[in-house]
């Protein structure tokens, strides 16, 4: 009973890490320790607009201060992982796929950085993740841009 037990939660564990990326995957482990996002938005911002009615795969670009930088997230394919404040306040987590697109090496809190990727809901102020290349050519090219070098 236990072997099979064992077996179930080795393939459990094989299908969780092998499948496709998707906004989900990046919500529970990319965003703990994150601060809660200012929610005063103005309703013409596409980012707040996004937040305000819970968008998953928004395209969404922008630009905001580095507030904090997280380690990597290294379940299944590795994410630089940092959080920008907006110029309205709210906050978001950056998951960069650093299997896909270089890392940006010296950021640091208090940096500038552009982006454009694919906004995803969470209750604290949000995801941008496919700030990269899409090797499969299903999602528009996203990319970061920090000290006028462009990753993506």
């Amino acid at each position: 009973m236990k072997k099979i037990l064992l077996i179930a939660a080795a393939l459990a564990i094989f299908y969780y890490l092998n499948r496709e990326p998707s906004e989900i995957r990046y919500a529970p482990d990319a965003t703990r320790d994150v601060p809660v996002a200012a929610t005063s938005p103005a309703t013409d911002d596409p980012i707040a607009a996004a937040y305000e009615s819970r968008a998953s795969a928004a395209p969404v670009s922008g630009r905001g201060h580095v507030t904090r930088v997280l380690g990597d997230d290294s379940l299944g394919d590795r994410h630089q992982r940092f959080i920008l404040e907006l110029d309205s306040g709210q906050t978001i987590l950056i998951a960069h796929n650093i299997d896909l697109a270089p890392r940006i090496e010296a950021l640091r809190e208090g940096d500038v950085v552009e982006f454009s990727g694919e906004y995803a809901w969470n209750d604290k102020g949000g995801i941008v993740h496919w700030t990269h290349h899409d090797p499969q050519g299903q999602h528009p090219g996203g990319w970061l841009r920090h000290e006028g070098r462009t990753y993506e």
